[in-house]
């Protein structure tokens, strides 16, 4: 499959512009980002550029944030060892909460941790850098997940998936709209022999009205889990737990209102560079 890079200039640059740019290009099927010296590099799959809904995007962008001017040129890149690529690049081991390792088969002298994650990760988003993902493991390294039914909503590379069946979740779901990811989950999930996981190709509606979990765990972003999170609560019931993340500490007032008019009640939330997780009870 043949990807585009497209390197973002930012004018300033600052990493919370970029992450917010990041945000807006995953809607329209970009893929995996990288932040840089002079803004962000991202990539999406050939067949799935659509470039009125890039140029859109710009649009929008540039409107909420005409302080900040964009630029950018675009590359060509042919089938790639992703693999390779992170290990070169991108991704080093990661330590959670000293209970948890996060590290790719290419890594060697792993320290030794209670969980012990392998992830390979190619194109999916979640290696664990990303301060939404760990702030969602170290959420889920607090809980008992013993014999409890876990949903990871938008799950890359099926790392919170993998955790909840190492501490002994069954059954446990793991969901995600774009296909790579989806193929990435069933790759990583092989290669942690968590068996128990199952894997499903889609967005959140096609998440059944008979599916009902005791925590769910949706990393995704503001505009999408505003949207979504009607269906996350048909699949909760009296002492479920929804725990969510991918967005500021400033959008907690949005998604706090949508989540008390669906009738979850607000248990506080979690912080690292201004990224949150936020928990609400059924």
């Amino acid at each position: 499959m043949n990807y585009y890079e497209y390197s973002f200039s930012i004018f300033p640059n600052k990493e919370f512009i970029g992450d917010i740019l990041s945000a807006l290009l995953a809607e329209i099927g970009f893929e995996s980002f990288v932040q840089t010296g002079e803004g962000l590099t991202a990539y999406i799959a050939s067949e799935n550029f659509d470039p009125k809904l890039f140029d859109d995007a710009l649009s929008s962008f540039k409107a909420d944030y005409p302080a900040y001017q964009i630029r950018y040129r675009t590359e060509d890149i042919a089938p790639t060892d992703w693999n390779e690529e992170w290990e070169k690049h991108y991704f080093n081991p990661i330590i959670i909460d000293d209970q948890c390792v996060i590290h790719s088969s290419f890594h060697k002298d792993i320290p030794k941790m209670r969980y012990d994650i392998l992830i390979d990760p190619k194109m999916a988003f979640g290696t664990g850098h990303h301060e939404t993902t760990s702030l969602m493991i170290s959420a889920m390294t607090d809980i008992d997940l013993t014999r409890k039914s876990v949903l990871d909503m938008g799950c890359g590379t099926a790392v919170l998936a993998i955790l909840a069946a190492m501490k002994g979740a069954d059954p446990v779901v793991a969901i995600d709209i774009d296909e790579w990811a989806y193929n990435n989950s069933l790759e990583n999930i092989r290669l942690n022999r968590t068996e128990n996981i199952s894997v499903k190709h889609g967005g959140a509606e096609i998440l059944g009205t008979g599916d009902v979990y005791d925590y769910i765990f949706a990393n995704i972003n503001r505009n999408i889990l505003l949207n979504d999170m009607h269906h996350y609560v048909r699949c909760m019931r009296k002492g479920s737990v929804l725990f969510m993340s991918g967005f500021y500490v400033t959008d907690i007032p949005a998604i706090q209102k949508e989540a008390g008019r669906l009738g979850l009640d607000y248990a506080g939330f979690s912080e690292k560079n201004n990224w949150v997780a936020v928990r609400f009870n059924f």
